[in-house]
């Protein structure tokens, strides 16, 4: 860890004791502009020449500005007239300060880097960094991160939203497509077994989720669903146009998409397994993509095969009570 804050520059701090300013009649702003007039170069004054212009400066020579116990001879003029010596209503104390003031915007701050330790993900040094940053800094102090972590943050922030527009993309189009508000919830249901795989996967081989594993995860949507999709489409067109009940069309539609789902999820899985094993140059970073899609894929293929169809009959039956209902009132 390494720090912009270096406390190595000697320093005079000036303590006002206002209570003795105040029965000489000082205030605290005289005493500051006296110091000001005496160290901080302020212009008091333009002299003009036929080809030129000069500012009038008013400070201490050089000699004296270099010399703390200069201090002790400058005179401020109290409200009676009279001059009051500097060290009468001060206190000099000799100290050590930062070398250079940095800022971030407007505001005065100390920057702290820091690297990660081999295997700890840059999620849990951000959350540790949070937790000790809430337990030991006062409220005054505002903290936020720069450079990866900061990256890191803001992209997280936006991932969750990218992952509930793309749900909420594809069931408008599901729901166009299938002129229905049911069944695009259908073959939206596998997602969640979907999600559980890539988490269960990223955690069985210590990975985060990272924004390539979130990269992943919507690839996985977009593969998971093809699988509903594909025996719904078979059940809706026998049920249309053969007149076949829910579960019979459903059931029909698994037996006969099944060879299908099977070949193009194992393409799938096949074209994302280098990736996650991790070959070729950047490969680990790029792994908890393959990862997400691997693991999510074998665990929602497993799973997807009972619960669409389960999910489909449920549906249709709701369905089936709501227009009951509609009919009856």
């Amino acid at each position: 860890m390494t720090s912009d804050l270096q406390i190595k520059n000697p320093q005079v701090n000036v303590e006002i004791d206002r209570d003795k300013a105040s029965a000489l009649g000082i205030t605290a702003q005289q005493v500051e502009e006296a110091l000001q007039n005496a160290y901080g170069s302020t212009q008091i004054s333009t002299i003009f020449t036929p080809n030129n212009e000069y500012m009038v400066i008013i400070e201490l020579e050089p000699q004296y500005q270099i010399d703390p116990s200069a201090l002790s001879m400058l005179y401020i003029k109290s409200l009676s007239g009279q001059l009051v010596p500097l060290s009468a209503v001060t206190k000099l104390t000799r100290g050590v300060g930062p070398l250079t003031v940095n800022h971030s915007g407007q505001l005065p701050s100390v920057t702290i880097s820091f690297n990660l330790k081999p295997g700890v993900s840059l999620s849990n040094a951000v959350a540790a960094v949070e937790k000790l940053t809430r337990t030991t800094l006062p409220a005054t102090i505002i903290s936020s991160f720069q450079g990866t972590a900061q990256a890191y943050q803001a992209s997280l922030k936006g991932l969750w939203i990218l992952l509930i527009m793309a749900v909420l993309v594809i069931y408008i189009v599901l729901g166009i497509l299938y002129e229905s508000y049911i069944h695009p919830l259908t073959i939206l249901s596998g997602l969640p077994s979907a999600v559980f795989g890539v988490l269960l996967t990223l955690m069985i081989f210590g990975k985060e989720l990272n924004i390539y594993g979130f990269v992943g995860l919507i690839m996985l949507m977009g593969i998971v669903k093809k699988n509903a999709i594909m025996m719904i489409d078979f059940a809706l067109a026998a049920q249309r146009k053969e007149g076949k009940k829910a579960l019979e069309a459903i059931y029909e539609g698994a037996l006969i998409r099944f060879r299908p789902i099977m070949m193009t999820t194992m393409s799938a899985l096949m074209g994302t397994l280098p990736i996650a094993i991790g070959f070729g140059a950047g490969a680990e970073s790029r792994r908890p993509l393959g990862l997400a899609v691997v693991g999510g894929l074998i665990f929602s293929q497993i799973l997807t095969l009972y619960i669409t169809p389960v999910f489909f009959t449920y549906m249709e039956s709701f369905q089936e009570r709501v227009r009951k209902w509609f009919k009856g009132r």
